[in-house]
């Protein structure tokens, strides 16, 4: 079987730094991290090579959305994300009907089954909802929101045929810690669509989340007296997402994040179906949103998801003056390690899936993507 070599580029490695190395690979896996290799040259010459990017967090793209019932709808998203880079990424379900949701479920677990080539791989899926606060649910339909209950989301994961690796839902809601605790072997969860106050969240934490839904979005803010999921994640070692789109958090949120969060940050997309799309109206769990420039909106002013994909929002994070190599392992490594698919992707070295992104290392646009 022929071998593949990257040479000439600044390759990201697993360790948190860009180094002048080559990576081979050979029949869809990397073979080789080191220098002097040999086999059939792909020139990286002025790009930064990162892995492949993990999006744990987005709902659709490229005029597509994941919870329609349709292979198309998921091509599409796979496709798109592909060409943006992403390696493999966890399709986001909203707070729908439960027989809308169990339709979506089934026809992502239908698509995963098998193999698409030239398409970013589904690596699970993220459940945000119905199990979310009513003063909280952000652009999710308030009427949908049910009760925590273990009984429906394993009876979810069936039809889900074991996919769901991700479940946010409001920690202060009754049930909530008592579903963490007995479903915590199961599935991940994740503070989020939250008014819990700093009690609450520690105690759902406690119980086993490990992950925060959107850092700022769609919980209470950071108070002096009570800091909310915020304080609480800073006190637990749990993960955290942020959205780096320039419009849900500022520069000086995103840098305080970095800091705050350091190893353990997430960048999500939260991208909807109008991301790579004109302006216009699109839809978003059954709501209409008016996409105009950076922004998704629902008609009262809503955000409703974002409209940048994941290579944007590390551009934009390393605009905001973040460190690359920081950047990188939020879009990488971290989330891999967030939902447990490390062991594949969101890192450059021997058996993990050959995919690689090749950014400019003076734009950081996207200039290629290369797979095995």
């Amino acid at each position: 079987m022929s071998k593949s070599v990257l040479k000439n580029g600044l390759l990201y490695l697993p360790e948190g730094r860009f180094a002048p190395l080559e990576a081979a690979f050979s029949g869809g896996v990397i073979t080789e991290v080191g220098s002097g290799l040999s086999g059939r040259v792909i020139d990286c010459s002025g790009c930064y090579v990162l892995p492949g990017l993990v999006d744990i967090h987005l709902h659709g793209c490229a005029g597509a959305d994941v919870c329609r019932p349709e292979p198309a709808a998921l091509d599409a998203v796979a496709a798109y994300e592909y060409s943006r880079g992403v390696a493999a990424f966890l399709p986001t379900t909203m707070t729908l009907p439960e027989e809308e949701l169990v339709s979506a479920l089934e026809n992502i677990r239908a698509y995963a089954a098998s193999e698409h080539p030239g398409r970013a791989a589904v690596a699970g899926i993220h459940l945000e909802g119905p199990f979310i606060s009513p003063e909280r649910c952000g652009a999710q339909k308030a009427g949908n929101i049910l009760p925590p209950s273990a009984e429906k989301l394993r009876r979810w994961q069936r039809a889900a045929g074991g996919l769901i690796r991700l479940v946010t839902l409001a920690p202060e809601l009754e049930g909530a810690s008592e579903l963490i605790r007995e479903c915590r072997g199961e599935f991940r969860f994740s503070a989020g669509h939250t008014a819990a106050g700093y009690a609450a969240a520690m105690e759902a934490f406690a119980a086993g989340a490990d992950h925060v839904t959107h850092l700022y979005n769609a919980m209470p803010p950071f108070h002096h007296r009570d800091t909310g999921v915020i304080g609480a994640a800073l006190d637990s070692p749990c993960f955290v997402e942020i959205i780096c789109d320039g419009v849900h958090s500022s520069a000086t949120a995103v840098r305080a994040a970095f800091r705050l969060f350091s190893d353990r940050i997430i960048l999500i997309s939260d991208s909807m179906e109008a991301t790579g799309m004109p302006d216009g109206e699109y839809s978003l769990g059954g709501q209409r949103v008016i996409k105009r420039g950076s922004e998704a909106r629902l008609p009262d002013g809503t955000l409703a998801g974002s409209v940048t994909d994941l290579a944007a929002c590390l551009k934009a994070a390393v605009e905001m003056g973040i460190p690359p190599e920081a950047a990188a392992a939020a879009a990488t490594s971290t989330p891999a390690r967030s939902v447990g698919i490390a062991d594949r992707y969101g890192s450059i070295a021997p058996g993990r899936k050959a995919h690689f992104l090749l950014l400019d290392q003076k734009t950081l646009e996207v200039r290629d993507v290369i797979s095995g």
